[in-house]
């Protein structure tokens, strides 16, 4: 099953991504995204050992974005692809039948390719403007997510749908009735300062427990 929370991993100020994935696991995430950018695959790998030790002890499962070879060598419970990365055929063959793969959408175009290619989740935004990420594609807002979800249910696609893209907590009510499984998060987390009670709010506006994942 897919969480309805994902963590994506980003350094807090002072420290690295493997210290804020600790920090929110500690406080009760159950799925994690590994997320690196501009280091090599050796050094990705590296974090993603690491980072899987850590959600093995704490119960949680460990996703990788953008590294096929990484996700499989590392033992991660999934891989998560963008729209630029490797086609999801190509990085199911390297992967296997059975890990979760999860890919990024802005469209219904996007949707309908992702939901052909066989995806298990998609995560669809951004929601609204961003700088966790370069080259950001155009925002979706809460009117798109209810027209896309609507969309998708007339063309009979039934795949999770997890928002992200500059989500805060006081959002995920409103992104819920528009009908998704989910919200995605990343500064949201980093930056906050008393996690367990961030998470326990944004589950609580899930209306879903702690070890649903």
């Amino acid at each position: 099953m897919i969480d309805s929370l994902h963590y994506i991993s980003q350094p807090s100020a002072s420290g690295s991504h493997l210290e804020a994935i600790e920090k929110v696991l500690l406080a009760g995430a159950k799925w994690i995204q590994l997320r690196v950018k501009n280091q090599t695959e050796d050094e990705v790998l590296a974090l993603a050992l690491k980072a899987a030790w850590l959600c093995k002890v704490h119960e949680a499962r460990l996703i990788v974005n953008d590294y096929p070879q990484v996700a499989l060598a590392a033992g991660a419970y999934g891989l998560h692809l963008g729209l630029n990365d490797m086609p999801v055929a190509e990085a199911r063959a390297i992967v296997g039948p059975d890990m979760i793969i999860g890919g990024t959408a802005n469209t219904f175009e996007h949707i309908q390719l992702r939901a052909a290619e066989g995806v298990n989740y998609i995560g669809l935004g951004p929601y609204r403007f961003t700088t966790t990420k370069q080259n950001l594609s155009p925002v979706i807002g809460l009117e798109g997510y209810i027209r896309l979800i609507e969309q998708m249910q007339e063309a009979g696609i039934r795949l999770p749908v997890i928002a992200i893209g500059g989500i805060e907590a006081k959002d995920i009510p409103l992104l819920m009735q528009a009908g998704l499984h989910g919200v995605a998060v990343s500064g949201a987390l980093t930056r906050h300062t008393e996690l367990s009670l961030a998470i326990g709010e944004m589950y609580s506006n899930l209306q879903v427990v702690h070890s649903n994942i």
